[in-house]
């Protein structure tokens, strides 16, 4: 196995990270990627193996479990209870209990609220030139996402400002100050819902967080915590995501000169799962090995992480054709932008709507949508998103 040295903070990385990625292709389907001591992987077939192989999983090994430093203990509060950070039995009965209130009619029910968010937001667009993720692809998730639990709109910058701090925790450029902010923003974040939480224990109303209250699975609900986590996930990680991918989707559209038809309603599932996979919100996934195992002629020990490169193995030249190509027609074939196996993630269907809805919508109001500045991503590695999209309509 070759070990290969990239600061993940380096500015040439940040910008354009698949160029690391087809130098660690070449090195084998794993290499040890010396800048986090972790051994990784971006080929396809291994990274799907590992995501659906029971042997590995997210929970931290007990004998390995670190101790949490007391700044960080807000935090960890939350991750304590979060399905991401879980295997079963627990994740089973939370995803259960979460799956019967965040179902498909659910989520398919909320495309008219979606399209006329798309409306409200695009007539609001300032003259000249602006910020696109400021304007469209920050408010649009998180306001529905606020709708869909049932707390006030009027508190989205509040909402955004705590996912920001809390997801820092997850990026290579984590400071000591990043970690204060991210257990401050989770006992915030905890405080307003648990009262939410308790409100629609006693006053019922048509809200995801009244259905979760509801929910119930061989006899047993979620806990207050369970639900104040599940929640703040449901925010956190719908909200992200699809916020750069809507950024790296309108750049990629608008640097390929993308057609309008490719955003046609025939078309625009084909061309939204295209750019999910060319150019996707998260790139690194760890997994811990639970016993002595072999991957593809690589030995992990009980104990071992290994890194998951999504993006990388989203251009994996053995699944497809012209990989480093935005190709909006190709047929279309399973990524794992989403993930795989028992960690799929539970919010892809209302990410994959908001963007089906989003992105023509955009380009039917502003056909004439040009860039007015080279876009640039931020140092926020494992995610990957931009700093800006500064547009203008004509």
């Amino acid at each position: 196995m070759k070990t290969l040295h990239q600061p993940p903070t380096d500015p040439a990385f940040v910008q354009n990270p698949y160029a690391f990625y087809e130098t660690a292709r070449h090195a084998g389907p794993f290499f040890l990627w010396a800048d986090y001591a972790l051994t990784c992987t971006g080929n396809a077939a291994a990274v799907n193996a590992i995501l659906r192989d029971r042997r590995f999983g997210r929970e931290v090994p007990p004998e390995l479990a670190p101790e949490i430093p007391a700044h960080q203990a807000p935090f960890y509060a939350v991750e304590a209870h979060s399905m991401l950070e879980l295997e079963p039995p627990r994740h089973t009965r939370l995803r259960n209990l979460v799956l019967r209130a965040f179902t498909s009619r659910r989520i398919a029910a909320l495309g008219p609220e979606i399209a006329a968010l798309c409306d409200e937001l695009i007539a609001a667009f300032p003259p000249g030139d602006f910020d696109l993720l400021t304007h469209y692809g920050q408010p649009l998730p998180v306001r529905i996402i606020a709708r869909l639990l049932g707390v006030p709109e009027e508190m989205a910058p509040e909402l955004l400002r705590w996912s920001n701090a809390m997801v820092g925790m997850y990026q290579a450029r984590r400071t000591r100050a990043m970690e204060d902010a991210a257990s401050s923003a989770a006992a915030e974040f905890s405080a307003f819902l648990r009262g939410y939480v308790e409100e629609r224990r006693a006053r019922p109303a048509d809200d995801l967080i009244t259905q979760l209250i509801a929910a119930e699975a061989e006899g047993e609900k979620l806990s207050t915590e369970e639900l104040i986590t599940t929640c703040i996930l449901l925010l956190n990680a719908g909200h992200e995501a699809t916020v750069h991918t809507i950024g790296n989707g309108v750049k990629t559209l608008l640097e390929t000169g993308t057609p309008a038809a490719a955003l046609a309603p025939d078309f625009v599932a084909a061309t939204v799962e295209e750019i999910l996979r060319f150019d996707p919100a998260l790139h690194l996934f760890t997994r811990w090995a639970y016993e002595d195992i072999e991957i593809m002629g690589q030995s992990f020990r009980r104990g071992e992480q290994v890194g998951l490169l999504l993006a990388m193995a989203n251009r994996d030249p053995q699944v497809w054709d012209e990989p480093a190509r935005f190709h909006p027609a190709r047929p279309v074939k399973p990524a794992v932008t989403f993930g795989a196996g028992l960690h799929f993630c539970v919010g892809a269907p209302l990410a994959r709507l908001e963007l089906q809805i989003a992105l023509p919508k955009l380009f039917a109001a502003l056909p004439g949508l040009r860039l007015t500045e080279q876009p640039a991503y931020a140092d926020v590695f494992h995610f990957h998103g931009l700093q800006r999209l500064m547009v203008a309509p004509v």
